[in-house]
């Protein structure tokens, strides 16, 4: 079994919602709680989208996406981001997943190198995996990826791209400062590599605005923007962007794919349209950040009292996740079967590093569970914790 795919099988075991016993709080699912999903708001979106008679909306979609989809869009991200953005620059997809796949379909074949950060998202290994790619790790620190670890790692070898989630990092939490990322962006332009950079926790802040999306230098041809609408509106639609250079642009829509099958959900983004021109997005957007914001408190306030001082995080301003560091020797994934004897879960660190390390670490979410829940879930795995001899 190689690396990915005992990364995904754990992480089915121990993170899906699908087969938790009732009584355990899984704080390792890193996806929005059902009660937080907007049905009333999709159903009145859809709603005004069917009554625009427009039958184009279930034809093949044009190869870029729909053009009216991608003029709203550029318009709510242009008010979020601050900068404008060009509706000409954006690909529709089905979600950051979907485009991750589609751009290692395009720019990699097997036994290419990429780079990512070490900690990253542990199912996109598997998707990096799926693609036979060589894939090293970057150490980060509170400021996201260590540049000089960076430049150290381009004196022997040059990635295909380098797959980075600058802001809210999943799962440690921090964020890319604006400093490196000018530097990341100058690396990539000297060395001739591409930066994915995976921005769906960009607007999930909860305290102070993070520096500007890596989408704000696509001008830069190396920058390729992926969004998804999976963490600020339902993941069940499916959709997502990508925003990027022109002259990327062209790569993505002269494929094979696109070329069989026209752009990607042209029914979903029609309905996503009408929830931005209604201004349901933005009220649902608002919403989830006041929501997010207090479930954040309620399970970091339980783990500042109850935690022991050999066990560490920084609380993080954004985002979904709060990453814990415990002393060198501890492997937190054989805290795994106590935890469960005491309805409780996480994500150990190591399903997150592509070499297997960080062992002593651990990541949880805020975003699933209510505020009580999260109390009680964290007043649980404190008292696991408490019990170890570290």
């Amino acid at each position: 079994m190689n690396r990915s795919t005992y990364i995904i099988d754990k992480i089915k075991i121990v993170t899906s919602n699908f087969d938790i016993p009732p009584d355990r709080i899984d704080l390792g699912i890193g996806q929005p709680g059902t009660s937080l999903l907007p049905l009333a708001a999709l159903a009145q979106a859809a709603q005004h989208c069917l009554t625009q008679n427009n039958p184009y909306i279930l034809a093949y979609g044009a190869e870029q996406g729909n053009g009216y989809f991608h003029d709203a869009l550029a318009g709510f991200l242009s008010e979020q981001y601050n900068f404008k953005v060009d509706p000409d620059h954006l690909f529709t997809t089905a979600g950051i997943s979907q485009g991750l796949d589609f751009i290692c379909s395009l720019f990699t074949r097997p036994g290419d190198t990429i780079f990512v950060e070490n900690p990253t998202y542990s199912l996109a290994l598997g998707i990096f995996a799926d693609h036979g790619l060589n894939v090293v790790g970057l150490p980060m620190d509170e400021n996201g990826l260590i540049i000089e670890a960076l430049e150290e790692a381009l004196a022997h070898q040059t990635p295909v791209f380098l797959y980075t989630i600058p802001t809210f990092q999943n799962p440690a939490g921090c964020t890319l400062s604006s400093a490196r990322r000018k530097k990341l962006v100058q690396l990539s332009q000297k060395h001739n590599f591409l930066i994915v950079a995976d921005e769906v926790y960009q607007l999930l802040a909860y305290t102070s605005a993070p520096p500007s999306p890596m989408a704000k230098y696509t001008e830069a041809s190396t920058v390729i923007s992926l969004g998804s609408f999976s963490k600020i509106l339902a993941p069940g639609l499916r959709l997502g962007w990508i925003q990027t250079h022109p002259g990327l642009m062209n790569r993505l829509t002269t494929c094979g794919l696109i070329y069989s099958g026209g752009g990607l959900n042209p029914f979903t983004s029609a309905i996503v349209q009408s929830a931005i021109e209604l201004g349901l997005q933005e009220k649902q957007l608002s919403h989830l950040k006041e929501v997010y914001l207090r479930r954040k408190n309620a399970l970091n306030s339980v783990l500042r009292r109850n935690l022991p001082d050999s066990v560490s995080f920084v609380e993080p301003d954004g985002g979904f996740f709060t990453w814990l560091q415990f002393p060198q020797h501890v492997d937190t994934e054989k805290l795994i079967p106590e935890a469960h004897k005491h309805d409780v879960s996480f994500a150990p660190g190591s399903f997150f590093s592509p070499q297997g390390d960080l062992k002593n670490y651990l990541r949880l979410s805020f975003a699933y569970y209510a505020e009580d829940e999260l109390k009680e879930g964290a007043e649980r795995l404190a008292a696991v914790i408490s019990r170890q001899q570290f």
